[in-house]
């Protein structure tokens, strides 16, 4: 099973495209957000393609693979405009791993208590983190619309039949793969 993990749109059509182009391609069984999917906030300039309308638009075609968590930009409409509910955290378990999903505003890692091979996914950094920590891994995909630290545009994709997550900037380029198992 291929699971594509990203986060931090702000209201980028574009990102929200190359989303229904990735699953275009790969055809993911699930599809994580892990927060600040439609608006940029008081703190980000606004992306050149900021257009939520077509956000939605985009990801109300893929509804029924979405797992939403609510970032610090995201309102209460976005639930109502895209008919999902979203969670300021969600735990989940998928083949071997326990998976402990957050935006990283109001939860972090050491609010947590992991057990082996446990894969904590957070966004709201913009900076992207693919590492093991001690005997759980930890993930935030970055940023697809507005990175910081001169990072890239990126997205992750966990592949469990492989046991990895891997690391992509937005023109599909590798930056890192982690093994999971």
């Amino acid at each position: 099973m291929k699971i594509l993990i990203a986060s931090d749109l702000h209201g980028s059509t574009y990102s929200s495209e190359k989303i229904l182009s990735l699953d275009n391609k790969f055809n993911f069984e699930k599809i994580i957000l892990l927060g600040d999917i439609n608006y940029s906030g008081a703190r980000n300039v606004p992306p050149s393609d900021y257009y939520p309308i077509n956000v939605c638009k985009n990801l109300s075609l893929l509804k029924d693979k979405l797992i939403l968590i609510r970032g610090n930009c995201d309102s209460r409409v976005d639930e109502f405009v895209l008919g999902i509910e979203f969670k300021d955290k969600i735990e989940l378990d998928i083949e071997n791993h326990h998976l402990v999903l957050t935006h990283g505003d109001l939860y972090s890692e050491n609010d947590f208590n992991f057990n082996k091979g446990d894969i904590f996914m957070y966004g709201h950094t913009h900076i992207y983190v693919l590492e093991k920590n001690n005997e759980h891994f930890v993930l935030n995909p970055g940023s697809l619309t507005l990175p910081k630290n001169n990072n890239p545009k990126t997205y992750a994709i966990y592949d469990t039949d492989k046991e990895e997550i891997s690391l992509f900037d937005i023109d599909d380029k590798l930056i890192k793969t982690l093994a999971v198992d």
